[in-house]
């Protein structure tokens, strides 16, 4: 569906922030699954936790709200440019279910819940195997910033 090089050229995103590695499945205008292969390296397991490394819950969303941005630009049929960014503006319901850490595979489940006013809303699901790591909605919007 759409690899790292495909990725890079849909988000700003870059290392140590970019957040989702590959994408598995993609419906437009529905749904998207993407993966984050969680690895020791990551920078912020220096510091959370020492001893017994944890991906931070916040970084989990990011990782949802960046597989959300793709499959808004995947609906809206664009490419990001200099002129436009997606922001993550809103959370609802966040829940965090099980720990994240080194080792583990972090699928990104997205769906679309509804777009208006230029606010995209969808829900999401964090999952490593079968089991939730987290849950929550998010909304995102473009905006000109150039």
């Amino acid at each position: 569906m759409m690899d790292i090089h495909a990725i890079l050229k849909q988000l700003p995103h870059r290392y140590p922030f970019l957040l989702v590695d590959k994408v598995v499945e993609l419906e437009r205008n529905q749904r998207i699954r993407a993966i984050k292969n969680v690895t020791f390296n990551e920078p912020y397991f220096m510091g959370h936790f020492p001893g017994r490394p944890v991906m931070p819950g916040v970084l989990i969303l990011e990782a949802l709200a960046q597989a959300a941005g793709l499959l808004a630009f995947d609906a809206m049929g664009q490419v990001p440019d200099e002129n436009n960014i997606y922001y993550f503006v809103g959370i609802d319901g966040a829940r965090f279910k099980r720990p994240v850490e080194p080792g583990d595979q972090l699928i990104l489940d997205i769906t679309i819940d509804r777009v208006r006013g230029g606010i995209w809303k969808f829900n999401g699901v964090g999952r490593v195997g079968d089991e939730v790591a987290c849950e929550a909605q998010l909304m995102c919007t473009m905006r000109q910033v150039g």
